[in-house]
Order: C-alpha cells, then structure tokens, then sequence
C-alpha cells in the first residue's frame, strides 16, 4: 500500500469518528459512559473476533508473549482516551471535544520524545504553544470557560497520543492488524465493564434505548475505522498518521452544527483555526526541503518529525 493511499484511509477514520461523537453526545441520555464505552468496545470485539481468527490462520507463525503484550498495552491507552473523552462529553460540546481531542497530533511527537527518544523537529514546540492558545480561544477566550468537560477531553487526547505510537510501534512489526484491533477492543470492553459493575446500574431498557448509538459506536467507529488505523500505520509514520486522524475535528464540528444545532462562539473559530493550524504545522513544515525516496518517489516512512541535525 502507498502511503498515499494509507493517508487516505486515515483520513476515512476520521471522518466516521467525527460522526461518532454525535452518537457518543447522544448516547448519554440513556446510559452511562461507563456502559456505553463497555458495549460499544464489547461489539467491536465481537465484530473483529473471526477476521483475528481468520487471519491467525493464515499466519506463518504464532503471536508472541511480547506482542500480546504490546496489543493489550495498546488497549489500555485507547481505554484511558475513550473514558475520559466519553465522560467529558458530558460537560462540554460535541465541537469541543472533536478540536481538542485532536490535540493528540501535537502529543504524539512529545511522547514519542518522552518515551522512545525519538528528538522532535523544532517544530513540535511552537505548534503546541499555538495549539494551547487555541484552546483558550475556544472555551471564549477565557480560562474561567475552559470547564471540567474540556479538561477531561485534554487528557483523552493523551490517551489517544499514546495509542497511536504504540500502534506504530507493535502493529507494524507483528504484521497481525485485525488481531491486534481484537486484542484492543477486547481490553477496552474488559476494564470498562469493570467500571460499569463498580460505578453504574444499567438496564436492559437503557441498552435497548441506544442500540443506533451503540451499534455505530461499535462496529463502525470503533470495529471499522480503529481497524482503518491500525492497517494504514504500518505504511505512514506516528506523526503523520496523528494529523491525517485529527480530521475527525472538523467533521466533528460539520456534524454537531448539522445534526445537534450547536455554535460556538465567534472568536472560537479563530481557535479552532489555530488548534487545526498547529496540526498541520507538525505535519508540513518538516516536509519542506526533503528530498524524495530514489526507490519510490515518495518521502521517508521514518523520522518525519525528527530534527534535521
């Protein structure tokens, strides 16, 4: 697969998450974040179990202890981002929640620092003060407006930093896409339940009441594009796969205005324009002067963030 075409079914995902924000606002009239995030997950496990097993048949050879690990890891971090986005979408808009959970295309690259001494281009550190002044923008350009909902949905966006590069740094190498969205689901679905059973008391009724919304949630935003995600990152970069998935942003925004009614106020358009800005920053500026691949005509799969010295 080209990376062109990988970027392409990234920028897919985004689009289905956008929409899935409006289901996951909607959801919560009915059920708790805790259910819904158990019965979504649960579903997409479900979804992705006989593709895992059909495609573990096929394989030369069988998973090892290692990479179970890493794909269970990997679900822990994509557990951490959904409850904390699905919980902090109980206190703030859908079009908030999509620009700043995206604000994981400029953690990726600070983690990747952090964690796997990957140095970031220069780059990184004036799009992320860019970035956090967009975010004063759109909670009306006061901090008194940025609420516990935003907060909550910052640190989601971590959650979703690190689920990214640690896609890219156990998916690519395991060659085992569809068992490791599995694995993910499967550890999401786990702990959540674990949160439903301590903290919530759901009801059959309150399933049933949200079934579109869970069936979406489930086998389309989670089972679908999470395995869009997945397959595509064996053929991009962790910062570049992180700005192509930040487009769930705006159709997050396109969405909640069609389909909720919601506005945000004038100047939080001018943060949105900056958060979005700072994304693409990451992504195009070290792009500038890179010489093409003499192989494919392409750019680099690797280090497209990291400094030029």
């Amino acid at each position: 697969m080209s990376r062109l075409s990988a970027n392409l079914l990234l920028l897919l995902a985004g689009a289905v998450w956008g929409m899935g924000f409006v289901a996951q606002s909607s959801a919560m009239s009915d059920l708790g974040p805790w259910s819904y995030t158990a019965a979504r997950f649960f579903l997409a496990a479900l979804t992705l179990l006989p593709f895992a097993i059909w495609e573990g048949r096929r394989a030369p050879r069988a998973l090892a202890r290692r990479e179970i690990g890493g794909f269970a890891l990997i679900g822990a971090m994509l557990f951490a981002g959904s409850m904390f986005q699905q919980v902090g979408i109980l206190y703030t808009t859908v079009t908030n929640s999509g620009f700043l959970t995206g604000l994981y295309v400029v953690m990726t690259p600070i983690f990747g620092l952090i964690l796997l001494r990957s140095v970031p281009h220069w780059v990184v550190w004036p799009a992320a003060a860019l970035a956090l002044f967009g975010i004063l923008l759109t909670g009306g350009g006061t901090l008194a407006r940025i609420g516990l909902g935003d907060a909550l949905t910052i640190v989601a966006a971590a959650g979703f930093a690190l689920q990214i590069l640690f896609v890219g740094r156990f998916g690519s190498a395991s060659g085992r896409p569809l068992t490791l969205s599995c694995i993910q689901f499967a550890t999401v679905a786990g702990l959540a339940a674990i949160g439903m059973i301590v903290l919530e008391a759901p009801t059959l009724e309150g399933f049933a009441a949200v079934w579109p919304q869970t069936v979406y949630g489930g086998v389309i935003s989670a089972g679908f594009a999470f395995t869009l995600q997945t397959i595509a990152q064996r053929y991009t970069t962790a910062p570049q796969a992180a700005i192509f998935l930040s487009s769930e942003a705006l159709f997050a925004a396109l969405f909640g205005a069609l389909i909720l009614g919601e506005r945000i106020p004038a100047i939080g358009f001018l943060g949105c324009a900056l958060i979005f800005a700072a994304m693409l920053a990451v992504e195009l500026v070290p792009q500038i002067g890179r010489r093409p691949s003499p192989t494919t005509g392409d750019l680099p799969t690797t280090g497209d963030l990291r400094s030029p010295s």
